[in-house]
């Protein structure tokens, strides 16, 4: 079970430097728009879209990440009244929902990127980019999520064992409510 979880723990934090590629990918591409119409008066015409298809990339390739590094925003109430076993089990309970609820997003934009292969859909811009390329990143990051739901879930079973050596579990921190 350790070695999941840490090859889980591994695709979102590959998931997490994808997402900074992509990140650094819009930006670069933004600079460039700006160069090109500040100094030769023109434009790049696909920066705007493409900035977008950036942005959604980059959100789900990260999502799996940020939740493995306790990112996520959480209503803390809870949490800080229930202590020991019951707040291992409570946490456990909330990733279990979220994996559900990953795991039918998973499905439904991998059907909505299967959509676009199928009928070969193309953006409405200048570009006419192939729409599931950009799409094809919304059920890897859906699944990436659901899979660090798993390994979350997975180590709250190490923690009631109490056998968690060699597993980086991160605690929220009463701080800014991480």
């Amino acid at each position: 079970m350790k070695k999941l979880i840490k090859v889980l723990d591994g695709l979102s934090g590959a998931g997490g430097w994808l997402a900074g590629i992509f990140m650094a990918i819009a930006l670069l591409l933004v600079i460039g728009e700006i160069v090109t119409r500040s100094f030769f008066s023109g434009t790049l015409y696909v920066t705007d879209e493409y900035s977008g298809y950036l942005m959604a990339m980059l959100t789900f390739t990260g999502l799996a990440y940020t939740l493995r590094e306790r990112g996520h925003i959480r209503m803390m109430f809870l949490p800080h009244v229930i202590k020991g076993r019951a707040h291992i089990i409570f946490n456990m309970v909330c990733f279990l929902v979220g994996f559900l609820f990953c795991a039918a997003l998973t499905m439904y934009t991998w059907e909505f990127f299967w959509d676009s292969v199928v009928s070969e859909s193309r953006s409405m811009q200048i570009s006419e980019t192939y729409l599931a390329i950009p799409e094809a990143f919304l059920p890897l990051g859906s699944l990436l999520m659901t899979l660090q739901f798993l390994a979350e879930f997975l180590k709250g079973l190490l923690a009631l064992r109490q056998d968690t050596e060699g597993i980086r579990i991160l605690e929220e921190a009463d701080d800014l409510g991480r």
